[in-house]
């Protein structure tokens, strides 16, 4: 039976996560290794001030004291001796598309298991009803997982609408959209009357083609985004030689 690693960055305690568990705990061998609380929009960090602990729940998942992709980096490097498979981490409280992937701890803890030389896969509901779709959905990627040949540092970045079975269109491989910038963080006082900030919600969609993440998912459909870690502009890279040259 394969063995998974699960996480996620909603928390160990979130209803995705155990969506998830249950959906694929007939076809694998699980482990369940998550932030024991929300760490939404971590990204990629890394707790590297401090030592970090993890808890095993009456539940048999573990409960770590940092981000996403330190759990990962537990799970994959070294605590138990045996290696998952397969990472997924999921499933996410809303989606993960567009330029919402350079935040995300959903993408970010894959991103950790696939830098960790793994298979990985990232798994959102776009929305926080119908996480029986999602968990179906992801079920029917690990059992085809196997199959799958992505090149070097590559993972797989999944959406699912917040839908019925049933209502789900089938699935399309998608890119990324883009938003547009960000609303304005909103100023509050505390009970003191010291001013304090919250972070706005994201921007409207700038590019929503038909191609994208977001149109995919606005039309019923799973959206399946291959993506890559490695974020050099290569199409830039004459550019800017070009630029540097006229600097001497």
């Amino acid at each position: 039976m394969r063995r998974l690693l699960l996480s996620n960055d909603d928390g160990v305690h979130a209803p995705g996560l155990r969506a998830l568990h249950d959906a694929l705990a007939p076809h694998a061998k699980l482990r369940v290794v998550a932030p024991d609380r929300d760490k939404s929009g971590a990204s990629n960090s890394l707790t590297l001030t401090r030592p970090l602990a993890m808890s095993a729940l009456d539940n048999g998942f573990y409960s770590v004291d940092g981000t996403p992709a330190d759990c990962v980096y537990l799970g994959v490097n070294g605590v138990w001796n045996e290696k998952p498979d397969l990472v997924i981490s999921g499933i996410n409280h809303g989606g993960n598309l567009g330029d919402d992937v350079l935040y995300s701890g959903t993408v970010a803890a894959a991103m950790e298991g696939r830098n960790l030389g793994m298979t990985a896969i990232a798994m959102s509901l776009v929305g926080h009803r119908h996480f029986e779709t999602a968990g179906r959905v992801a079920a029917s990627l690990v059992g085809a997982a196997e199959q799958l040949s992505l090149p070097p540092r590559s993972l797989i970045n999944v959406n699912v609408p917040d839908l019925p079975w049933d209502e789900i269109q089938g699935f399309r491989v998608t890119r990324l959209g883009y938003r547009g910038p960000a609303a304005r963080p909103q100023e509050v006082r505390d009970p003191r009357g010291r001013v304090r900030w919250w972070i706005a919600a994201v921007g409207a969609n700038a590019d929503d083609g038909t191609d994208t993440d977001f149109a995919a998912v606005e039309a019923g459909f799973v959206s399946i985004t291959p993506l890559q870690t490695d974020l050099t502009r290569h199409a830039a890279i004459a550019d800017v030689k070009g630029w540097l040259d006229a600097l001497t």
